[in-house]
């Protein structure tokens, strides 16, 4: 059964691309069968997967305003190890003109519908902001993931979302949960992290992974060979987290004997 996940929190640099590369590419070396989507018009996820954006006539952008199908817009992404529905700047102009459109918060849902049971995990990667994109990935998926960092403000931004989500949930995807939060460039000798840190644990529990995601060069690098850190250098501290991550994703959905 497929499960589809919204990576996203309006905030930006997070690590919110790196982490949805990254883990698509952990999942697929778990021999699970993986579609990334990437629904910000910086077109990250897309680079960071070997894909050059500019070369894309063809993007999420014509599936979403019913153009092509998500078939025929998906590719391979050899430096991955998964699929792709590839973004680039022609996304940011999708915004206006869903507004206008029929069914316009189900039309990312309706996409996926014809291609999603391929797929052991279908990942969104979201834009750093809380528009019309980010609606059809909450609405196409069945929970969400929010990578963060342990600062103050990130605690402020995290009740946005969070309320965001219940919004959702209420009108709209009335099965969405939220999958869990994840600590990213973490640094365990900052005290305001680990006190961030422990707050988190406090309010949500269990739904916090027990993996945190390190500072590390590595991940920041990997991006301009276009390969995920895990298959650029999977020895180092970053792709040996988001490793554990999959692991810990395939234990909680009861697929972890199968990997």
């Amino acid at each position: 059964m497929t499960r589809t996940i919204a990576i996203t929190n309006q905030k930006g640099g997070v690590g919110k691309t790196t982490t949805s590369v990254n883990l698509a590419a952990s999942l697929a070396h778990c021999k699970k069968r993986v579609l990334l989507v990437d629904l910000d018009p910086q077109g990250n996820a897309t680079m960071g997967s070997g894909v050059d954006k500019r070369a894309r006539s063809a993007t999420v952008y014509q599936v979403l305003l019913g153009l092509s199908t998500a078939e025929a817009v998906r590719l391979r992404s050899e430096a991955g190890g998964y699929d792709l529905i590839p973004a680039n700047r022609d996304l940011a102009g999708a915004e206006v003109e869903l507004v206008g459109l029929e069914h316009r918060e189900t039309r990312l849902k309706a996409a996926l519908a014809g291609i999603a049971e391929h797929y052991d995990f279908v990942l969104l990667d979201c834009p750093p902001s809380l528009n019309m994109l980010t609606v059809n990935a909450l609405v196409a998926a069945d929970a969400v993931m929010i990578p963060m960092q342990c600062e103050y403000y990130a605690l402020e931004g995290l009740s946005d979302l969070v309320n965001t989500v219940r919004k959702v949930r209420q009108n709209l995807n009335p099965t969405l949960e939220i999958e869990g939060l994840l600590r990213t460039m973490f640094d365990p000798r900052n005290t305001l992290a680990q006190q961030v840190s422990a707050q988190l644990q406090e309010h949500f529990g269990d739904k916090v992974y027990a993996t945190v995601i390190p500072r590390n060069i590595r991940l920041a690098e990997a991006p301009s060979y276009g390969a995920p850190a895990v298959n650029f250098d999977r020895g180092c501290k970053g792709s040996q987290a988001y490793i554990a991550l999959a692991g810990e994703i395939l234990l909680r959905s009861g697929l972890a004997q199968a990997a």
